[in-house]
């Protein structure tokens, strides 16, 4: 493949990553526009509602000014007075990164990588702005410069993910990094392997059980989640695009729950909060897969608190088993806190980019606090990691004189 091509080709990935991503909510609100409105409305604002979704999964800000009949049909208190939504639909992003993950995976196997890249970039970036710039409206305003920096940011973590992995694949001579970490010394080496691979390995075991439990909320709370969607009062195509909206918010859902299991839980507006101990509500969204919350105290819900408890006891056993190879005790007890930093700096990254404004008044506050999330992790999968590594010892005589120096 030639440059041209090549050109071309990274063109067309990029393009296509940002017009599926449009697409997802266009063709449902295109729908809903023809056979449910008439075609009477103006097939602009459509567009607009389904550009702005893309955005805001990607975390852009859109500022936005309701007119008195829209906030009187959804009870906000004032009219006229703009107010910004700061909270990501994260189901968008993780879509542009796995999509970023296959177009960096194809542009790897070309001979003009480099200038696959930053044409696949550079177009990503034109692209964004584009959408972004034909979905200004005094009504719905988002910001210019984060449309087209943000959504290009998510898709170059793809991108790189998918060339490295590629690269990784085709070149036998290894990697720079894994001579240059090879050098260290063995102790070194073995305190920060255990620490990065015990560390995202507690974080995706919290997030997966926190996939579980949301799942089971669901089920549990399939009556209570079908009488909120019989209360909207929408026709099957409605159904459907609220439906899909729900699916961008799920990727949010589950780090709540990871951090209800964490223990700082979270909150659904000022002065409301959803944690394992107890759970203070006012008036929330009518998002029908919100009745799968709590409504009030859950019996035994100091039980989620051991979650992370559990992993990191069981991260630290099972790679105990070749760090007592080379660590002793002082080595152990920095592994263990390497596996609380990194596991707690995970989850406290993922609950800030989960949280922010869902609206005006008190929806302003939506989301866990990230700091709180961060440093409760890390204290308790720093601790239950120590006692895993330490368990995982055998009490030969050889071992306890390693601990001894």
């Amino acid at each position: 493949m030639n440059r041209q091509l090549t050109a071309l080709f990274a063109a067309f990935e990029a393009l296509l990553v940002v017009a599926i991503g449009v697409a997802i909510p266009l063709v449902p609100l295109t729908l809903l526009w023809g056979i449910q409105y008439g075609l009477a409305i103006d097939w602009a604002v459509f567009w607009r509602v389904a550009v702005d979704t893309w955005l805001l999964g990607h975390g852009v800000d859109i500022t936005m000014m309701l007119d008195p009949e829209t906030a009187t049909q959804f009870g906000f208190p004032t009219a006229g007075a703009p107010f910004t939504l700061t909270i990501a639909l994260l189901g968008f992003a993780l879509l542009t990164v796995l999509l970023g993950v296959r177009a960096g995976r194809r542009v790897a196997e070309t001979r003009y990588r480099i200038m696959g890249e930053l044409v696949s970039l550079i177009t990503f970036a034109l692209a964004s702005f584009g959408v972004t710039f034909s979905a200004l409206h005094p009504e719905a305003r988002p910001s210019l410069v984060q449309g087209t920096l943000l959504p290009t940011l998510v898709f170059a973590v793809g991108m790189a993910i998918g060339v490295r992995r590629t690269r990784n694949q085709m070149d036998d001579r290894g990697s720079s990094i894994r001579d240059w970490v090879n050098d260290w010394p063995a102790t070194v080496r073995a305190v920060v392997v255990t620490a990065l691979r015990g560390g995202a390995a507690a974080a995706a075991a919290v997030l997966t059980l926190a996939a579980v439990v949301t799942s089971a909320a669901i089920l549990v709370s399939y009556a209570r989640i079908i009488t909120l969607y019989e209360s909207l009062h929408t026709e099957v195509l409605g159904g459907v695009t609220i439906t899909l909206g729900q699916l961008a918010l799920l990727p949010n859902l589950v780090i709540y729950t990871a951090s209800w299991l964490v223990g700082p839980g979270f909150a659904l507006g000022t002065g409301s909060a959803v944690s394992p101990l107890a759970t203070q509500l006012g008036p929330v969204p009518a998002i029908p897969v919100l009745g799968a919350l709590p409504p009030g105290e859950v019996a035994f819900g100091f039980v989620g608190l051991l979650v992370p408890v559990v992993v990191g006891f069981l991260i630290g056993a099972i790679l105990g088993v070749s760090a007592r190879r080379t660590l002793g005790g002082r080595g152990l007890v920095l592994a263990a806190i390497g596996i609380g930093v990194v596991g707690g700096v995970i989850l406290g990254l993922l609950a800030w980019a989960s949280t922010g404004s869902a609206g005006p008044g008190r929806l302003q506050d939506v989301g866990p606090d990230p700091l709180a999330v961060g440093g409760w992790a890390m204290l308790e999968l720093g601790l239950s990691a120590l006692a895993g590594l330490f368990a995982s010892l055998r009490k030969s005589p050889a071992k306890l004189d390693g601990l001894r120096r």
